[in-house]
């Protein structure tokens, strides 16, 4: 049985239907997916570009590579390994910082009122909440 069973339908204008297929194209996603992000108080992240994973792939064969040699270094005790096992570390914890910046959606921080946050379009000012930036904007809200 399908567990998503309750259908919804929402219409749209010219100019909203337009800007949800391209935040959708951006994303990768599924309309239906990128709308159930924005539900769940997440913006689906962009879609990375076409090198990212063939770059991923790259640096972990390198990180690979780097373990095979620290095992040969524990062995023969040649380089200093407690200095060599931080560099793999820190390339690891590098590794997840890049996925989780470029995969992973953003959070909605801001006001519910503020369409540009549920759009993904709008960040707040460094060191500001959406709130206090929105008392300050004289742009609309939906």
């Amino acid at each position: 049985m399908r567990n998503r069973n309750i259908q919804v339908i929402v219409r749209f204008n010219k100019d909203e239907h337009q800007r949800l297929k391209k935040l959708v194209k951006r994303s990768g996603v599924s309309q239906e997916v990128y709308i159930r992000h924005l539900i769940e108080g997440v913006v689906p992240a962009d879609m990375p570009p076409p090198d990212y994973f063939s770059m991923m792939n790259e640096l972990r064969r390198i990180g690979g590579n780097l373990n095979q040699i620290a095992q040969k270094v524990h062995v023969l005790n040649v380089v200093d390994a407690a200095r060599y096992d931080e560099v793999v570390k820190a390339l690891d914890r590098a590794l997840l910082k890049i996925t989780n910046a470029v995969m992973l959606p953003r959070k909605i921080t801001g006001s519910p009122q503020s369409p540009q946050a549920l759009w993904g379009e709008e960040q707040p000012r460094s060191g500001e909440s959406f709130a206090s930036q929105s008392k300050n904007d004289k742009r609309g809200v939906l």
